[in-house]
């Protein structure tokens, strides 16, 4: 019984111990949901661990607990866990970066900060909210930014695709500093070669196992 789309129910594992199995992994991650997925991505050829691998739950609600339950220790190492993004997202700026602000865009003029915060505290801890407004006419200018204390917080919302606030459907991404866009690459730097490297580490393919 599946409850949720696949993403969201789907946890990235990164930085494991070479010793680390599926068996070992589905013990460790089963502690907070039943899993219907578990896999140790392994090189084709030596069938060496990779260092990373998926854990996929029965609904979004297990991937919160497992997300509540960080840091996890999975055969005497502390190992990154994080909500899998697709390949298409893997692909935006910023899509590798721990950040804890988003950008609201396409808001209505009717809505405030009070909207975005009780909007977006469903999700987690909301530090701020703010709607942006023009400096010269006071006129809100659509758009706003929340800021979270957690960046696994963001990366739940990002996986959402469509968030419908005050009534309006909103555009909801990562906010990135002029410097983290520049740094983060995004679809440039050789992940367009590496399509059939699920995240070799170069950032090829989706970029899942490169170096953070």
């Amino acid at each position: 019984q599946h409850n949720g789309d696949e993403q969201q129910r789907k946890l990235f594992i990164g930085g494991l111990s070479f010793e680390t199995t599926e068996d070992s992994m589905r013990k460790h991650f089963e502690q907070w949901g039943t899993l219907t997925d578990c896999v140790v991505m392994r090189d084709p050829h030596t069938k060496r661990s990779r260092g990373f691998g998926f854990v996929t739950y029965t609904c979004p609600e297990e991937v919160d607990a497992a997300m509540d339950a960080r840091p996890h220790h999975l055969d005497n190492r502390v190992v990154e866990a994080k909500r899998a993004i697709s390949r298409e997202d893997s692909l935006k700026p910023g899509a590798h970066l721990k950040v804890k602000k988003i950008f609201v865009g396409g808001i209505r003029d009717d809505t405030d900060e009070q909207h975005l915060r009780e909007y977006f505290q469903v999700y987690g801890d909301v530090e701020a909210a703010e709607v942006m407004e023009d400096r010269s006419t006071g006129k809100k200018r659509g758009f706003g930014f929340v800021t979270f204390s957690d960046h696994d917080t963001v990366d739940k919302v990002i996986v959402q695709k469509y968030h419908t606030i005050n009534g309006h459907k909103a555009e909801v991404r990562k906010a990135l500093s002029k410097q983290e866009m520049n740094s983060s690459g995004g679809p440039r730097g050789g992940s367009r070669g590496g399509r059939g490297s699920y995240g070799s580490r170069g950032g090829g393919g989706g970029g899942y196992g490169g170096r953070y």
